[in-house]
């Protein structure tokens, strides 16, 4: 019933492209988010601080994770001692889920989003610029990019660990507008977070997302361009 009611919403939202009525502007730049967007790395990640969680005996964060996606590294230790207290073991928490994560990422491979490859491979072939603009950390960001062989489509890479202020402060995505030499109305930002679309929104861009872990809802379609059941469905809105 829970899948069935998923479907129904992602219909409402997603699969009917449902794109808001507003002047449009010609896009000249897509910029993607990476984990939860390019690359199924949320819910590995989830998975990860479930057992770090278990392990060293703390919550593990899944009441504040709708909060703290997208987030950067400081931004999320915030929200976790706000919530959990000072005392919350946040710096031993993180680095065990980390090691977690990677320990699935070395064996199984960085998982790629149904639809990556295609959407990438029109973005080139019709010269649009690209990046990736991501709270993650450039050394982390730049491996998946390399493992996955995608690292070769983009223009630019803007990361966490680049940027002052964390999504959803728009400085992520206007520091990408202004490595790509694009206004930020003529960009269309792909991503699957609530703190990722408000960022892109509060940037002036277009923004499509991919549901991933969350799905849309009224307060996140109002800052939405369209929303797209997987990346490929990204294209007609293109050519549209």
């Amino acid at each position: 019933i829970g899948e069935l009611q998923q479907s129904s919403k992602r219909a409402e939202f997603a699969f009917a492209l449902k794109i808001n009525c507003e002047v449009d502007t010609m896009i000249k730049a897509v910029i993607l988010d990476m984990d939860g967007t390019m690359f199924n790395t949320e819910r590995i990640m989830s998975d990860a601080w479930v057992k770090a969680g278990k392990e060293l005996r703390c919550a593990d964060g899944r009441e504040i994770y709708r909060q703290i996606m997208g987030m950067t590294h400081d931004s999320a230790k915030k929200v976790f001692r706000e919530t959990y207290g000072e005392g919350y073991p946040y710096e031993d928490f993180i680095e065990l889920g980390r090691k977690f994560n990677n320990d699935y990422l070395a064996e199984n491979g960085v998982p790629v989003k149904e639809g990556l490859y295609t959407l990438l491979d029109y973005l080139k072939e019709n010269g649009y610029k690209t990046a990736v603009a991501t709270s993650t950390q450039r050394e982390t960001t730049l491996s998946h990019l390399k493992s996955t062989n995608t690292i070769q489509y983009f223009d630019s890479v803007i990361c966490g660990d680049m940027v002052e202020k964390s999504k959803p402060d728009p400085d992520i995505y206007l520091k990408t507008a202004g490595a790509l030499q694009v206004q930020p109305a003529e960009c269309m930002v792909i991503e699957d977070s609530p703190n990722g679309i408000t960022s892109a929104y509060r940037a002036g861009m277009k923004t499509v997302m991919v549901p991933d872990m969350i799905e849309p809802n009224p307060e996140l379609n109002a800052m939405l361009y369209a929303c797209a059941e997987t990346l490929d469905r990204i294209i007609p809105i293109l050519k549209k």
